[in-house]
This record gives structure tokens, sequence and C-alpha cells, in this order.
């Protein structure tokens, strides 16, 4: 097979084609395989990492400004796009592809549209409760559309959907773990909770997280807290000024290499709503307390987040209403419950979709074979 994948911006878009390109590799090792992404974006630096031949063409997002700026920035946007979509078109006449997939990132839509305008079998994968702009413009020329979370069914032509899950969660689970929490001077019998805003940090849960350090230092159970690699010193330098000491219970981390490894021995997390994040502790099954960023488009990650409230499998709290007190209030509550996180546990597990990889690409193969 001959696959194209485009998708780019955050590793959101990038980790699930990532999870495709793995599991069609890992059946077909003849398969070829060509990424379309932008030079800026996140994939310009994994992608071509991992050896997977790569191709960039030049596109932006609208701007939302109603002035000028907003106006000028949107017509340079629309004159990308038609231009995006003839460098795509001559990508795919050089590469050929049996199937265009896409996973979103604005790149993904003059990519996607071009293939479709070339009559070339062609599939989306939606990661969010809260369908992006890009995949709703698509939607309509698409052959068919993959959604990871059954929220996103209505907002799509209904023919067109099939439910695979996040294809990320079946790397996460295949994942063996010899990891031990003694590598980190921790106990390996004591519940730990992890707190992770992720890779870049998040400011609020980091301000929060550092004051209630003194709290987490009392408690029966392990804290390991994730702050991002750029706001680390920051957290330091913070709690040297307040004269906070983690004690022997508590680690404060820049950021953790091998997450997948570690996850495995998470007893509960804290962290934001992002489609990866979901796929990955749906797929371990870990009990998790949500704290959904506000700054993202059409406040996806509240609605990503209901989703497993809703059935059990974690707590939200929203980001305007995180205080030391109300953190602690909800971490003690499930850190010193076995009985409840089990059961949030067995909710989360249900929730993930372990072979979301293998779904999807059975669909990807399938529509290259109605050309």
């Amino acid at each position: 097979m001959r696959l194209m994948v485009s998708g780019g911006g955050t590793g959101g878009h990038i980790y699930p084609a990532l999870a495709l390109i793995d599991d069609l590799v890992a059946k077909d090792p003849s398969a070829e395989v060509c990424y379309v992404g932008t030079h800026r974006g996140l994939e310009s630096k994994i992608v071509p990492a991992r050896g997977i031949q790569f191709e960039t063409i030049k596109l932006q997002g609208f701007s939302r400004k109603l002035n000028w700026h907003g106006f000028t920035t949107n017509v340079e946007t629309v004159n990308l796009f038609l231009k995006g979509v003839r460098d795509a078109r001559k990508i795919i006449k050089d590469f050929q592809p049996d199937v265009v997939v896409g996973t979103g990132g604005y790149v993904s839509s003059a990519v996607l549209y071009a293939a479709s305008r070339m009559h070339i079998p062609t599939l989306i994968h939606e990661q969010n409760s809260v369908v992006g702009v890009t995949n709703k413009f698509l939607s309509h020329f698409v052959d068919q559309i993959a959604i990871a979370f059954e929220d996103a069914r209505s907002q799509f032509p209904q023919k067109k959907v099939i439910f695979t899950g996040n294809p990320r969660a079946q790397q996460v689970a295949q994942i063996h773990s010899d990891f031990h929490w003694s590598s980190y001077d921790l106990k390996d019998d004591v519940p730990t909770l992890l707190i992770f805003g992720g890779s870049q940090g998040a400011l609020k849960i980091n301000a929060v997280s550092e004051q209630a350090i003194p709290k987490f230092n009392e408690r029966g159970y392990q804290v390991v807290f994730v702050t991002g690699q750029k706001r680390y010193d920051d957290v330091i330098a913070q709690m040297k000024a307040d004269k906070i000491v983690p004690a022997t219970n508590v680690v404060v981390k820049p950021y953790i290499s091998n997450m997948p490894e570690v996850l495995p021995r998470v007893a509960a997390i804290v962290g934001r709503a992002g489609a990866t994040s979901l796929a990955e502790i749906t797929a371990l099954g870990i009990p998790s307390i949500l704290i959904p960023s506000p700054y993202v488009t059409n406040d996806h990650q509240t609605k990503n987040a209901r989703s497993l409230v809703n059935v059990g499998a974690a707590e939200m709290i929203t980001e305007d209403s995180l205080t030391v007190d109300h953190l602690m209030g909800v971490v003690d509550q499930l850190m010193n419950a076995a009985d409840k996180r089990a059961d949030m546990a067995q909710a989360a597990k249900k929730m993930g979709v372990p072979n979301a990889a293998d779904l999807l690409l059975a669909a990807v193969v399938k529509l290259s074979h109605h050309e």
C-alpha cells in the first residue's frame, strides 16, 4: 500500500498519524508512506526523525480578529490555501497514493481537498468530541470520517462516520513497562499521583500544585509533579521563595521522556483533557482528575472531559475554580479510596479502544480497495 498522511501543528494531530503508520508498517513492511506537513509545525521535527518521507506545503490558519489585520490575514490564508492545493496536487501526483488520510490541523485541509478532487480515496480522523474547523470543512469532500468520541458523530454527515477510537491508545496499550518508582527514589508499593499539565506545562496547574506541596508532604500517598521543561526553573525559584521543600514522598521533575512506560505505574493522574492524553489514560484504565484548558478552540477539552466524567471514569475541576483546597479535596478523596480508584479505572478502560490503530487501518485498507 502507498499511504499519504497529513496532519500537524500539535502532537494531538501528529501522534495518531504516527500510530497509524506504525501499525501499517508492522503489518505490511513493504508499505510506502509519505507525510505532508508544514515546515514550521511540530511535525517537521518529529516525522523526519522517524525516517518517514516528509514533504511540506505552506499554509496558515484563519484569524478570528474582526479588524483590518484579521481581514488581511484571512485574505492571505485563502491565497495560501489555493497555492497549497496546487502544491499538494503535485506531491500527490508524484507519490501516487492509494489512500490519503488527514488527522487534523490546517495543513491537512489543502492535501485532503486536493486528493478528493483527484478522486483518490480519502479519510479524516477527528480526535476530539468537538469537531475542528478543518475537519468540518473536509467532511463535505472526503469519503470516510473516523471518530474517537461518539459525541462527534452528530457533527458530521452520518453516512460517512465510523468509530475507531484514537490510534495512540493502541501504541500505549502495547508497551511493556519495566519502570519502577524506585528509580525516582519513591516506593513501588505506595499509590502514586502524577500531576502533568502537558509537555509545556500549565501555569495555573503548576502554581496551585506548588502551593499544595506542604499538604502533599503530609499524605500517605506519593506525588510526582511534572512542571513542563520550560516552566521548571520558574517553579523551583518559586518554591525557594516560598521556602517549600518536598518531603520524601514528593518529586518535582521538568519532564518525563518515557511517559508511556511510567503511566502503567500511576494510581491516578491530574492533567489536561487533550485527545491524546485521554486516549492514553482510557487505554490503560487510569483514574483521572481533569482540568481542561480554557484556551483551546470551542472549549473542546471541557467536552472531552465530560465524556469521561459522565461514565464515572474521571473527576473534573475547571481552571477558574482551581485552588489548593479544591485540588486537595478531590485528590485526597481519590487517593485515599482504593475502591473508588478501581471503579474509575474500570470505567476508563471501558471507554478505551486498545485496538484503535487496527480499526483505523482496516478502514484505510478497505478504502484502498474501492478506488
